[in-house]
């Protein structure tokens, strides 16, 4: 039985290791039939592109050919091979983990990459070639591909750049003038990438570049303005991450049985799953590296993992709020509790980014697009429309909602969930959590209060309960056609722990009069969603109406 994959991104390692590969090659092919030979493909976070990257170097790498066999016997382009096979010298750029301190370390670090790239190429290829450490880093790569011309006379360059723009995001999430420095209109990069643009017209032939988000395109378009963005293409949609498909034979290879993967699926379904990166794309995808790691620590400990997040992944998601925080004003919060309640965005999504234009609230949806926090989920009137793809990316959304929120209103949560947690699961109570919603109510400036109303005391309640881990938390869960507010399930029902589900109503100033009334209201609702055959199935369902009078909460146990 072959081993499961988690972190290897280097494609030879992983065949020579006797790992398992799920056979991304036929998009090899597909590559090769289009009519551009320079391509731009843009996917998220911890998706595989790296793995993909490395997986194309090999195929094209001329020094390669005497592995062939070995490396793709076992794929569908080893058994469909195309003309271009290992007839390529590559060139190979990854621009992540640059130190983006200050703009003399990015640019140190931009440099540094570049020269250890063209050094392994040089040393690989048996070129005559000095890397003269006094030469820009524009000049060393036009250098390069001079003496290339003239040493290795017909033959081509097939260019691969991996996380073309990750220092660059790094460097715009905290530091948007250090950004126009580097690579707007007269940037140090800008010149590098028109030299690589110079080099199509002689000796490069292919490029394939990654990344996640199209931030820089329009700082470095001007420059290099002849790449073939196919992220949005529905034929590329399956080139990264798992289908459903792929992600059971998975399973299947490591032996583990139908009866365990119908317990698996859902759970990884409900996290995991979920993208869609074009609208006619043919299936949802799964987020491959939270599913290896998944399915990795199952097999290790042979149960489900108490954190479904890797922590590297998640220090890696991490990044929501600085992004967020390029886009100011109102509507950036209207937009994310929007979103948060799962209402569908509808919005064009931003093929190039210009900061120097600034970030609306296009620019904002297009990017969280790009990011994987939002995805497709179908169309209308021509236009796409969003939601949040998953149960992992609704939390990152919930605690920066949080954060702001406790910002405004100058609280500190800090241990505070453990005490909610520990009262609603053991005792059915919700009387911490009640008396945090309180603390916001009260903090918050009358400003705040303008935009309350029964949605928004939902949404906080429903932010809390999202941190505290150990529930399914659903927000006008459907049950047979009716709604409660909040509804929270635990996640592991074995332990005994209590469900509980909220109605909520709020009234403004001047309606206090109306409380008895609001409270019979939702008394009857609960009444009407505990008679449903689903909630009658659910243990230990305790039962609350919450009234909020401006910024006095009510409660009361069915």
């Amino acid at each position: 039985m072959k081993k499961l994959p988690n972190g290897i991104s280097n494609y030879e390692e992983l065949i020579e290791d006797g790992y398992l590969y799920v056979d991304k090659t036929p998009y090899i092919e597909k590559l090769e039939n289009l009519t551009d030979k320079r391509i731009m493909f843009l996917r998220p976070r911890k998706f595989g592109k790296t793995l993909f990257t490395s997986m194309l170097e090999n195929y094209y790498d001329i020094k390669k050919a005497d592995k062939f066999e070995k490396l793709y016997t076992e794929t569908y382009i080893g058994k469909h091979p195309t003309k271009l096979k290992n007839s390529y010298h590559i060139l190979k750029f990854n621009f992540s983990g640059i130190d983006t301190g200050d703009e003399e370390t990015t640019m140190q670090g931009f440099q540094e990459k570049v020269k250890i790239s063209i050094d392994s190429f040089v040393k690989k290829y048996n070129m005559d070639f000095y890397i003269n450490e006094e030469q820009t880093i524009e000049s060393i790569l036009k250098s390069l591909f001079e003496a290339f011309r003239f040493q290795k006379e017909n033959e081509k360059i097939y260019v691969i750049i991996d996380e073309y723009d990750h220092f660059a995001n790094e460097l715009l999430s905290f530091n948007t003038s250090k950004f126009k420095e580097l690579l707007s209109k007269n940037g140090k990069v800008r010149k590098w990438y028109e030299i690589l643009k110079e080099g199509t017209e002689s000796v490069v032939d292919r490029i394939f570049i990654t990344g996640v988000a199209p931030i820089t395109l329009d700082s470095l378009t001007s420059g290099f303005n002849i790449s073939k963005d196919i992220t949005r293409n529905a034929n590329f949609n399956e080139m990264l991450g798992f289908t459903n498909t792929e992600l059971k034979q998975l399973m299947e290879e490591q032996q583990i049985s139908e009866e365990n993967q119908k317990i698996l699926l859902p759970i990884m379904k409900e996290n995991y799953d979920g993208y869609k990166f074009s609208i006619d794309g043919k299936e949802k995808i799964y987020n491959s590296n939270m599913c290896l790691y998944f399915l990795n620590s199952y097999l290790e400990f042979n149960k489900i993992p108490r954190e479904l997040i890797d922590v590297n992944i998640a220090s890696d998601f991490s990044k929501l709020g600085k992004m967020l925080d390029l886009c100011q004003g109102e509507n950036r919060m209207d937009i994310i509790e929007k979103i948060i309640e799962g209402v569908p965005v509808l919005s064009e999504i931003t093929e190039k980014f210009n900061v120097e234009i600034g970030f609306r609230e296009k620019e904002l949806i297009s990017m969280l697009f790009y990011l994987g926090y939002l995805t497709i989920t179908g169309e209308e009137v021509g236009y796409p429309k969003l939601k949040i793809p998953n149960k992992i990316m609704r939390e990152l959304y919930s605690d920066y909602f949080l954060e702001i929120l406790s910002k405004n209103a100058d609280i500190r949560i800090d241990n505070q969930y453990t005490e909610i947690a520990a009262e609603m699961a053991t005792e059915g109570k919700i009387d911490k959590i009640i008396d945090l919603e309180q603390k916001y109510l009260t903090n918050l400036s009358n400003r705040d209060f303008q935009r309350f109303d029964e949605k928004y005391i939902k949404l906080i309640f429903y932010c809390i309960a999202m941190n505290l881990k150990i529930y399914n938390v659903k927000s006008e869960m459907e049950i047979e056609r009716k709604y409660p507010d909040i509804t929270l399930i635990p996640i592991d029902r074995s332990k005994g722990y209590n469900s509980i589900m909220v109605e909520f109503k709020y009234l403004k100033k001047g309606e206090e009069n109306q409380l008895k009334e609001k409270q019979e209201e939702a008394r009857k609702q609960i009444e009407e969603y505990s008679n449903t055959e689903e909630i009658k199935n659910v243990e230990k369902m305790n039962k609350y109406t919450v009234v909020v009078v401006v910024d006095k909460i009510y409660v009361e146990k069915i």
